[in-house]
C-alpha cells in the first residue's frame, strides 16, 4: 500500500471529546470516525485491524469444532416473548416496528433466534452436540456511550451457542470453548486472563470473564503470576480430550484469579506476594453455561437415546471483536502512538524514503517495496512528498510493528535502517539483510 494514495486522515492533536487512550489514538491513527453518538464508521487501517481480529477469532472457533453461520441484525419480537426477554430486556434494546405494523428489534444478542433454529432443524440426540456462531454487528442502546468503541452502542460480536444433550456433554463444550478463548488471546499477543464470572441464577462454576490488562481498565483485577507462564498453543492438549480439557479446566480454576465483583480476600491471603499481580483489566470475552433457560422456554427438545423427548443444555461463548481493537490499544502504546502486536497489525512493515527528492533513495525504496511485497510481506511505503520527521511519526502513530527507513547517508553506505516499534531498537542493515530479516 502507498500511503499517497491511501485513506489515512491522521491528526496531530486528540479530539477534546476523547476521554482514554484508545479512543484518542483511534481517532488520531485514522481507524474510526463518530457518525453517531456510539457509532462508528470504521475507516481503511481500522478495518483492517478490525478484520485480522475477526480472523483469529474465526480460525479459532473453526479449529475447535464450531460451526459458522449468520443470522440477521434484525429479530421479531415475538421469539423474545416466548422466551420472557422481550419486557425485561430493558430501554437498551432498539425496539422498531415496520411498515405492517409488526414489532421488531435490533439484536443486542442471539439465544433467542438460534434457539428456534434449532428447534426447527434438529431432532434427534444423533445430531449432538453442535456448537454454532456467527459474527455480527450488535446494538445496544446504552445511557451513555463512551470511550469510543470500548463502550458503543453499535458493536461487532462473535457469538456461539452449544446444544449438548445433558449437563456432562454441556461441561466438554464448556471446557473446549475455554481453550479456544485462551488461544484466540495469546494469538493477538495479549494477555486475557481467565477469571471465575458471577454466574446469576443458574450458578455453578461455568462462567469465566476474559480480561486484557490494561491501565486504564474498568475493573480491579488479582491474579497468580501463574498465568502468566501458561502456554495455551500447547501441542499435547487436543480438541476432543475430555481428560486433557477437564485438566485444563481445573488448573484454570484452581489458579486464582478474579475481578473486584468476585474476590475472595481469604483465598488471596494464601498466595505468596512475590506471585500476586495486581492491576486493572477490560473485559473482552465471556463464556458461560445457562443450561436449559432458553431451550425449556422455547420448547426445544430431540428425542433422547431411550426415544423419549430430551431439553438439551445450552452454553454461550462472546468476544467482542470491535472492542478488542480498543482493549489492545489500551494494553499496548506508548506517548508517540499504538504498538501492534504483529498478528493484528494491519501492516507488518511501514517503509519510509526521508527524502522524496533524492533519487538513489527513492529508488532503493522502490525495489524494497517491490521487494517486500513478492515475499508476501504486508507493507505500507509512505512514499509521500513531505518531511522525514513527519512520515516517521505517523509510523510510530499507527503502530506497525517494524519501520524500515531509507535515507541518503544511509544509501550511499549500502545499508537502510531496521527499527523495532515495540522497543525502538534501531539496527543499520543492508538492504538484503533488512529483507531477509522481514521474511523471518
Amino acid at each position: 500500500m502507498r500511503v499517497s494514495r491511501y485513506f489515512l486522515p491522521v491528526l496531530k492533536e486528540s479530539p477534546s471529546d476523547a476521554q482514554i487512550v484508545s479512543h484518542k489514538l483511534m481517532l488520531r491513527a485514522g481507524l474510526v470516525r463518530q457518525t453517531a453518538a456510539g457509532i462508528y464508521a470504521w475507516l481503511p487501517i481500522g478495518y483492517r485491524v478490525l478484520k485480522k481480529i475477526e480472523q483469529i477469532v474465526r480460525e479459532e472457533q473453526d479449529r475447535a469444532g464450531a460451526i459458522e453461520m449468520l443470522m440477521p441484525t434484525i429479530q421479531a419480537a415475538d421469539l423474545w416473548r416466548e422466551s420472557g426477554r422481550y419486557d425485561a430486556y430493558g430501554p437498551e434494546m432498539l425496539r422498531i416496528r415496520d411498515r405492517h405494523d409488526r414489532e421488531m428489534l435490533y439484536g443486542p444478542t442471539n439465544e433467542e433466534m438460534l434457539t428456534a433454529i434449532v428447534r426447527d432443524e434438529l431432532k434427534s440426540y444423533r445430531e449432538l452436540p453442535r456448537t454454532l456462531y456467527h459474527i455480527q454487528w450488535k446494538f445496544r442502546d446504552e445511557v451513555r456511550p463512551r470511550f469510543g468503541v470500548m463502550r458503543g452502542r453499535e458493536f461487532l460480536m462473535k457469538d456461539a451457542y452449544s446444544f449438548d444433550l445433558d449437563e456432562e456433554g454441556a461441561r466438554q463444550s464448556y471446557y473446549t470453548q475455554l481453550l479456544a478463548y485462551l488461544r484466540t488471546f495469546q494469538r493477538m499477543g495479549i494477555q486475557a486472563v481467565p477469571m471465575k464470572a458471577a454466574s446469576g441464577p443458574i450458578g455453578g462454576d461455568l462462567s469465566h470473564e476474559f480480561i486484557v490488562l490494561a491501565p486504564t481498565g474498568e475493573s480491579e483485577v488479582f491474579y497468580d503470576a501463574a498465568f502468566e507462564e501458561f502456554d495455551w498453543q500447547q501441542s499435547d492438549l487436543q480438541y476432543g480430550d475430555a481428560a486433557g480439557l477437564k485438566a485444563l479446566f481445573d488448573r484454570v480454576g484452581s489458579t486464582y484469579s478474579a475481578t473486584d465483583e468476585t474476590h475472595d480476600e481469604a483465598r488471596w491471603a494464601t498466595i505468596s506476594d512475590d506471585r500476586k499481580r495486581t492491576g486493572r483489566g477490560i473485559e473482552v470475552g465471556h463464556i458461560f453455561y445457562f443450561g436449559d433457560k432458553y431451550s425449556a422456554a422455547m420448547g426445544l427438545k430431540v428425542s433422547g437415546t431411550d426415544g423419549k423427548p430430551v431439553t438439551p443444555m445450552m452454553g454461550s461463548y462472546g468476544v467482542g471483536v470491535s472492542r478488542l481493537v480498543g482493549a489492545i490499544i489500551e494494553a499496548s502504546h506508548d506517548d508517540a502512538g499504538i504498538i501492534w502486536p504483529e498478528s493484528v497489525a494491519p501492516w507488518k512493515v511501514g517503509l519510509v524514503t526521508m527524502r522524496q527528492d533524492d533519487e538513489p533513495s527513492v529508488a532503493a525504496a522502490e525495489g524494497l517495496y517491490t521487494d517486500l511485497r513478492n515475499a508476501g510481506i504486508e507493507t505500507a511505503y509512505d512514499d509521500r512528498d513531505e518531511r522525514g520527521g513527519a512520515k516517521l511519526a505517523t509510523m510510530d502513530l499507527i503502530g506497525l510493528p517494524w519501520q524500515v527507513i531509507v535515507g541518503p547517508r544511509g544509501i550511499a553506505a549500502g545499508t537502510v535502517e531496521l527499527k523495532r516499534r515495540s522497543s525502538g531498537e534501531k539496527q543499520e542493515l543492508s538492504v538484503e539483510s533488512a529483507l531477509a530479516r522481514m521474511s523471518e
